[in-house]
Parts: C-alpha cells; sequence; structure tokens
C-alpha cells in the first residue's frame, strides 16, 4: 500500500488503518450484523441530538478534505457523514461483512471500506488522478464506465480505480460479495481522530469479525501521517 506525495501535500495528518483478514465466512445479513447495525443507530441519534453533525470534528475535517480536492461535500459526502445521515431513518442492511463494517464505521464516526483481495489487482494507492483512469460502476442496472476529475483523490489498483473520491464510493469490481472470503479493511483517519481513536475503531472491527467468522486470520498495519516516524 502506497499514498503519494501529491496526497500527503494536501493532507499531511491522513493516516489509514489496514486490517486484512483472511477465512472470512460470507453471506446474507444475519443477527449479528443486525444487532451491530441497531447498536449504532441508537448510538448515532444520542449524539446527533446535541448539533449539527457537520460540527463533529472528524467530519468536519473530512469535509474540508473533499473541499481542498475539488469534491462539494453536500453532494458527495464522505462515506462516514452519508451513512449517519441515514441512520436515524435506518443503516442499510446489505450483506454479512458490508453490515459489520458499516456499523463500525458510524459508531466510531469513521470512513471505513472493504475490498475483496481475490477481486484487487496489484497494491493499493492513493492518488490524485489524472482523469483518464477507469471506475466500474453501475447505473440503471447497467455497467458502466466513468472517470475521475483530474486532481481527484482516488484509490486505485492496476486495473484502475477502486474508490472514488477517498472513500465516496466504490467500484463493483472489488466490492464484498457473498463469495469473498479474503478482504482487507480499510479505516481513514485525519487530525482530530487520534490514533487512540482510530485504534480502537479497528479493535471492534476485529472483534466483530472474529465473532462472525471464528477462524479468521487478521493482521493489522498503520499507515502512518506524513513526517511520522514509525
Amino acid at each position: 500500500m502506497a499514498i503519494d506525495p501529491a496526497v500527503r501535500e494536501l493532507r499531511p495528518d491522513y493516516r489509514a488503518l489496514v486490517i486484512t483478514a483472511e477465512g472470512l465466512v460470507p453471506g446474507p445479513s444475519d443477527a449479528q450484523g443486525e444487532r451491530l447495525l441497531a447498536e449504532a443507530e441508537e448510538t448515532a441519534r444520542k449524539w446527533l441530538a446535541d448539533g449539527p453533525m457537520e460540527e463533529h470534528p472528524h467530519l468536519a475535517a473530512w469535509r474540508e478534505a473533499f473541499r481542498a480536492f475539488g469534491a462539494k461535500p453536500q453532494r458527495t459526502r464522505p462515506s462516514a457523514e452519508a451513512l449517519l445521515r441515514r441512520a436515524a431513518d435506518g443503516l442499510p442492511r446489505v450483506d454479512r461483512l458490508t453490515d459489520i463494517y458499516n456499523a463500525i464505521s458510524v459508531a466510531h464516526v469513521v470512513p471505513l471500506g472493504g475490498e475483496d483481495l481475490d477481486r484487487y489487482q496489484g497494491p493499493a494507492r492513493l492518488v490524485r488522478a489524472d482523469g483518464t483512469e477507469e471506475f466500474a460502476t453501475a447505473a440503471g442496472g447497467e455497467s458502466v464506465i466513468e472517470h475521475p476529475a483530474p486532481g481527484e483523490v482516488v484509490w486505485r489498483d492496476d486495473a484502475g480505480v477502486t474508490c472514488r473520491r477517498w472513500n465516496w464510493r466504490q467500484c463493483v469490481r472489488t466490492r464484498l460479495t457473498h463469495d469473498t472470503t479474503r478482504a482487507f479493511f480499510l479505516l481513514d483517519a485525519l487530525g482530530p481522530m487520534d490514533d487512540t481513536a482510530l485504534t480502537a475503531a479497528g479493535d471492534a472491527l476485529r472483534e466483530a469479525l472474529t465473532a462472525s467468522s471464528p477462524h479468521v486470520r487478521l493482521a493489522t498495519r498503520l499507515v502512518p501521517a506524513a513526517g511520522t516516524l514509525r
């Protein structure tokens, strides 16, 4: 995994916690995911009652990051904010693995996504796009190829863009499915979320994945902020 210097220059405070998992048990939504999502919904409702979500320090930092590369966070929201806005009416129930990471994302107010390792091609890189890269998505039930805007922050592999606008939307090629047994999960943090809070979110994800898949093998790596020695 690599972070391009151009992204580091944009947000020197960016850190990523990467958790790889092998031996996952995929499938449709289940009782564990339902419990985690219901708890996350209740947690979100409680703190959202105290004020606008835009004032949450971590969400505010992500909005600033989106604006810095030309995105409009009112239209294309950071993933954690998009989920939180759905908490009052109920978070989506997607599948066994996605439900877990969505619940952790909401409960800890951290952008969090999962990628199928068997569908990924080459190493993950966070870069600023030149605009020619391909992004495979779907619209109206049909496959569609889009291209990011020049300068947009994207995750990519050797085949193309895997997630647009840092953590806004994932491609269909590498998303988790009912066949996924090997994956990596990415937790995105900016300055207001310190390493202790980021680690706590990662620990919660590890615990949930282990409960869901008792024979899972997990490994964790922290990609530190620019200028930080580890």
